[in-house]
């Protein structure tokens, strides 16, 4: 895993913007397919696409771009839908036409030469000129699911058929301020299944990142609120032998990682528990000054935003003193001027959190210490690069 810090290797901007959304469809496959290293964490791996211009260097809009965006991030999905890429991928340096092509892919009409233009376009694959169409380097590396940082079932299940459709309701829910739930979503446990599967592998990665940026001396017991699969408490106990975590999540949530705990080692699987809760009620089922660690992920901007005070509140009694909350989101820079993904991904968040907050460091530093917390000795570090950062708050 390459330092936050590098440069990120980057896509073409129409890529970018898989993040947009889309709506919540589960898929029974997706557990045996989601396995490997998904877009942030791989993104951050890559380095031969760190030449290419991204959204935040650009001078103006290129308003065709950004607004055909969707038509390619659909190209993409379809492609992995269809298996396209693997197949090329398995024809090895030579290739394959069309014929060839279609009949890997099961599409025996000429939409299938359209989707493949479109995709030579964008320049995911490469036609030769004598109608062979091999593997870019980054379609290769990233699309094939034999390729070790493969993160096309990320790519496929969550960004195109879960946030896709999702997104496009963002105008209604502006102007009405309607709009579902994460509890409502989950509430489905298929569909609850898909996200919580989908999510783990990259937070598994990020805790990955982030167990070797903070101390655990002294820590022994960490409250992991709105955990998800527990990734993150799973990795924090197999790096720190003799820590513990207990998981507060929503029912059907506790159920996925419930299953995905029984994936990990039996130490790791002793040391991590699931408590059912929604993490917005007020009253938490733990004792206070219980733990040396709270850790939330991906929390902060996915509840209203009275609640993020109280979420921190609460963190507050739970800690011992000397404690830390440790909060990782997507973020922007205070200057409310960008990076440009952490922006659009705190837009998606509006479809599924009205009355969220769009987060940046001074926001969630300012809520930290109405909780109580040290203001002045919260730290601020960048974690995904472009996405997510991570704020520390301090208990006296």
């Amino acid at each position: 895993l390459r330092s936050p810090s590098d440069n990120p290797p980057t896509m073409v901007a129409a890529a970018r913007l898989l993040r947009a959304g889309s709506r919540l469809a589960a898929s029974p496959l997706l557990a045996q397919h989601m396995r490997k290293t998904p877009v942030a964490i791989a993104c951050a791996r890559a380095s031969s696409m760190s030449t290419r211009a991204t959204l935040d260097q650009v001078e103006d809009i290129d308003i065709d771009s950004v607004s055909y965006g969707f038509m390619a991030s659909q190209a993409i999905f379809t492609g992995l839908e269809v298996g396209l890429f693997d197949a090329v991928a398995e024809a090895g340096d030579g290739g394959l036409a069309l014929p060839e092509l279609q009949k890997a892919c099961a599409v025996n009409s000429p939409r299938l030469q359209t989707l493949i233009t479109s995709l030579v376009a964008l320049k995911s694959l490469i036609r030769s000129p004598d109608g062979k169409y091999t593997l870019s380097p980054n379609t290769a590396s990233f699309l094939v699911t034999s390729a070790k940082y493969y993160y096309g079932d990320y790519l496929r299940y969550q960004m195109g058929r879960q946030f896709y459709h999702r997104m496009g309701a963002l105008p209604d829910v502006m102007t009405t301020g309607v709009a579902p739930s994460y509890a409502s979503w989950f509430s489905d446990p298929e569909v609850a299944n898909t996200y919580t599967r989908a999510q783990h592998n990259g937070s598994v990665a990020t805790a990955k990142s982030l167990v070797k940026r903070i101390s655990f001396a002294g820590v022994e017991k960490l409250l992991d609120v709105g955990g998800g699969s527990g990734a993150f408490s799973y990795v924090f106990c197999d790096r720190n032998p003799g820590l513990t975590s207990k998981v507060l999540e929503l029912p059907e949530v506790c159920a996925t990682g419930n299953g995905i705990k029984t994936e990990q080692k039996p130490a790791v699987q002793e040391a991590v528990s699931f408590v059912e809760l929604d993490a917005t009620s007020p009253d938490w089922p733990v004792q206070n000054s219980e733990f040396e660690m709270v850790l939330m992920s991906y929390i902060s901007g996915s509840v209203p935003e009275p609640v993020i005070g109280a979420l921190y509140a609460n963190a507050f009694k739970a800690l011992k003193p000397g404690g830390r909350l440790i909060v990782h989101d997507f973020m922007v820079d205070d200057s409310l001027e960008g990076p440009a993904l952490g922006a659009l991904w705190a837009l998606q968040h509006v479809t599924v959190n009205a009355d969220g907050l769009g987060l940046c460091p001074k926001e969630i530093i300012d809520r930290m210490g109405a909780a109580g917390f040290d203001a002045s000795k919260c730290e601020t570090m960048e974690m995904i690069h472009g996405m997510t950062k991570v704020i520390v708050g301090h208990k006296a």
